[in-house]
């Protein structure tokens, strides 16, 4: 790839030219924000002396001063988890009636006497078999002590009658889980809970002990039932209007589960409960004559505040990467600071391209003209709402639309520009206004929107930028991000630089397979593609690689970059390696050592916790044949990048799990972090827990095996991937076919692992007999690897 002299004349001249037209004045420069992230899924609020809590599931907790940088302060259920003396012995009635070992998302709240109460739950997960009880502790961080169940779900046969007296139905009956506890306006103590089964329910709590008032039952339906996936419930007074706000998360919570937020209203905390249309949210519930998980019957309702989205990054954007957003956002809690009325949401998020990592996020929130709650499209940086001139808010956007679905697509920012005169163009069309100092009132459509505009931290582009979060009386949300003011020369440079960074193209000189070309740049800028030889590389990026044993393919490929009727050309020398004779790639016998068995490639290097970490450990004991490596769940193999690459290739190992813990992973391939390959052990819920070849996350694909591999014991897994079409073995049999397989090994650098990824937990038992191969094995192939 090479620039011309003229073209790098001009792109040096055109980086430091200025704008055609000057950019409005801008308001007075804030500080850069610094953020430190922790891990809290499910994360519940409270405020001890000064400092913010949450506390979540799998007994995890962190705290803040400022809900930007966040200290871990527990995670884990294990015996040494500070949050008790010793959780597994303390609430064991608790697990053996939930038939778990884990804990899911608790509340915490400081009563009355000033200590602190922890309403505990756990679930069996695959049925609504819950327990929930009370702890209580001195201290905020613990030790809690127990004071013993105060609700139970999921009764069997034999096992007397539910709360309400009648035998338990999970229909109608509520799961045991997710409570939030909270005063009313007057004083008064109730807890919500509940999630998916028979829906979300109240009831009234004694403020003296914490624990239910008595002839409640499950207590008060607000909304949900039939199984409907509504969960996650959330109470927010508001001392201003006497309004109560219940935030729920609708869809599943995996990366792809369509997770998303809403809110309904109601002026008592035991409901009834409205969206913005007027609907009254006990009539909302999945339709018991369609499949259980029924989506379609709920997603109409409530108050939609955001799902999955991503702000891309575009060729000549400021900044690195794909851009920002969130990935099955949801299972919220709030803070409303109570000198100056600043309401956060905080709740956990996975994030677009990075499988099911999450963290904890804060997110400013305002009211609306409506009193509805609108949510500021960027994680909290500490800025206030300024005074907004409506000269500021002139410009170039991003637009998010939320709209209504629950739905596992990651909504993509369209253009949107906010004219001098009043006018919207681009994706949408209508007009626009500022009132009130910092209201934003879009008529779209035909349809209004009303919120605010704010001063929020790009993180992509490392700058504070206007912003505006609006929302329709339909419920629907749109966020609006704002692009800085750049001439068409400024654009020509920018997209031309980037492009010539390599970033979007990669390594041309070793191209294995078909290269994305991108044909937009920044401010709707245009890339056309000539080839000069499209035998090797044709100008729409698909690559024919010569046969073994052929030499390399040599081909130019030229960028014209367009804007406003400036033009550059930029251009790529690309190198087409021929294919490689299929075959076997690489073996890892795991015979005392990480050495390949014959000297194909390198041997494999010890990670720890993350494939690009270091410090941790492999020990080997008897295997399949030989020795086996055993990993301990802290730990992984790091193989030689680029062992195996293109359309067509086949994996074969042998598995012994010691656990289970979902996500983690025990092959990994990834040309980046935003396109891999896992053979995971216990996959998502989506699939049941089954074993399962996972891709993402730019496509997601599901190879469910149908059943998990059991632990404890030898299980042979393989897989084989032919030009989309992929075939996953379980001990030889055939288990799963499917076409569509992205393609991701499109490079001959990726990286891959052994138990171990960027993100999840590690695996934690023995692996033997790694064989990677080019090519895909046939079946008598993988059948004959399978015996022992």
């Amino acid at each position: 790839m090479h620039l011309t002299a003229a073209a790098v004349a001009a792109l040096s001249l055109a980086l430091v030219a200025p704008a055609a037209t000057a950019a409005p004045p801008q308001p007075a420069p804030l500080p850069t924000p610094e953020f430190t992230d922790v891990e809290v899924h499910d994360p519940s609020h409270v405020e001890a002396d000064g400092e913010h809590w949450v506390f979540g599931s799998h007994l995890a907790a962190a705290s803040t001063e400022d809900f930007m940088t966040w200290e871990q302060e527990a995670n884990h259920v294990t015996a040494e988890n500070p949050l008790f003396g010793d959780v597994t012995v303390e609430l064991a009635e608790t697990f053996a009636w939930a038939e778990s070992d884990t804990l899911w998302a608790p509340d915490v709240i400081q009563l009355a006497d000033g200590r602190y109460y922890m309403y505990y739950n756990a679930c069996r997960g695959d049925s609504p078999r819950s327990a929930m009880g009370v702890a209580v502790s001195d201290d905020v961080g613990g030790p809690y002590r127990d004071l013993g169940i105060i609700l139970r779900s999921g009764h069997r046969d034999g096992e007397g009658m539910s709360a309400d007296g009648t035998p338990y139905d999970g229909s109608i009956h509520p799961n045991a889980v997710d409570p939030d506890v909270f005063y009313d306006h007057e004083g008064d103590l109730w807890m919500t809970y509940g999630s998916y089964s028979g829906g979300i329910f109240s009831l009234e709590l004694d403020p003296e002990t914490g624990m239910p008032l008595p002839d409640q039952g499950y207590g008060t339906h607000l909304t949900g039932g039939n199984h409907s996936r509504i969960e996650g419930a959330s109470i927010m007074p508001d001392a201003e209007s006497g309004d109560y706000f219940m935030f729920l998360s609708f869809g599943g919570l995996d990366s792809d589960g369509g997770y998303n937020m809403r809110v309904a209203r109601a002026d008592s905390p035991a409901g009834p409960y409205y969206d913005a249309e007027g609907n009254d949210m006990r009539e909302v519930r999945s339709d018991p004559d369609l499949p259980i998980f029924d989506d379609a019957s709920i997603e109409p309702y409530g108050t939609k505040l955001m799902g999955s989205y991503l702000f891309q990054r575009e060729v000549g954007d400021p900044g690195s990467g794909i851009g920002d957003g969130y990935v099955s956002p949801g299972h919220n809690t709030t803070y409303v600071d109570p000198e100056t009325g600043e309401m956060l949401l905080i709740f956990h998020s996975r994030f677009p391209g990075q499988g099911e990592r999450h963290n904890v996020r804060a997110n400013r929130m305002h009211f609306n003209s409506a009193g509805w709650p609108v949510v500021a499209p960027y994680r909290y940086a500490g800025a206030g709402l300024e005074h907004v001139r409506r000269g500021d808010a002139v410009g170039r956007y991003r637009l998010i639309d939320h709209g209504k679905a629950i739905t596992a697509d990651v909504a993509r920012a369209e253009d949107l520009r906010l004219n001098q005169n009043g006018t919207v163009s681009g994706a949408v069309t209508g007009r626009w206004q500022v009132y009130n100092k910092d209201r934003a009132k879009l008529t779209l459509d035909g349809e209004v929107y009303d919120g605010r505009f704010s001063r929020e931290w790009d993180p992509t582009a490392q700058a504070w930028v206007q912003a505006f979060s609006v929302q329709s009386a339909a419920g629907v949300s749109l966020w609006g991000s704002a692009l800085a003011p750049m001439s068409d020369a400024e654009i020509v440079a920018a997209v031309s630089a980037d492009l010539a960074g390599g970033d979007y193209l990669g390594d041309t000189s070793a191209v294995v397979a078909d290269l994305q070309l991108p044909t937009e740049g920044t401010h709707g800028s245009n890339i056309a593609w000539e080839s000069s030889d499209p035998s090797v590389v044709t100008a729409e990026g698909a690559v024919t690689r010569p046969a073994p044993g052929d030499d390399d393919g040599a081909a130019t490929l030229t960028a014209t970059v367009a804007s406003g009727g400036l033009t550059e050309r930029v251009e790529f020398d690309v190198t087409v390696l021929a294919k490689v004779e299929q075959g076997l790639a690489a073996h890892y016998s795991f015979d005392g050592s990480l050495e390949e068995a014959e000297s194909r490639t390198a041997e494999g290097t010890v990670t720890g916790h993350r494939i690009d970490t270091t410090g941790g450990q492999v020990s080997y004991t008897g295997g399949v044949d030989g020795q086996a490596a055993v990993l301990d769940g802290a730990s992984g193999i790091r193989l030689p990048d680029g062992v195996l690459s293109g359309k067509e290739y086949s994996v074969s190992l042998w598995l012994n799990p010691e656990q289970f813990t979902p996500y983690t992973t025990a092959f990994f391939g990834a040309r980046d972090e935003n396109n891999w390959i896992s053979l995971v052990p216990q996959g998502h819920s989506g699939v049941g827990g089954n074993t399962l070849l996972w891709s993402g996350a730019t496509t997601y694909y599901d190879g469910d095996a149908g059943s998990r591999i059991p632990a404890g014991q030898w299980s042979h897994m393989a897989f084989t991937v032919d030009h989309g079409d992929v075939a996953v073995y379980l001990d030889g049999e055939l288990v799963h076919a499917g076409s569509g397989f992205p393609d991701v090994l499109t490079t001959a650098d990726g990286v891959f692992g052994v138990g171990v990824n960027w993100w999840d937990t590690p695996f934690a038992g023995a692996v033997d007999d790694l064989r990677l191969y080019t090519g895909a094995l046939d079946a008598a192939d993988v059948a004959a690897l399978a015996k022992r």
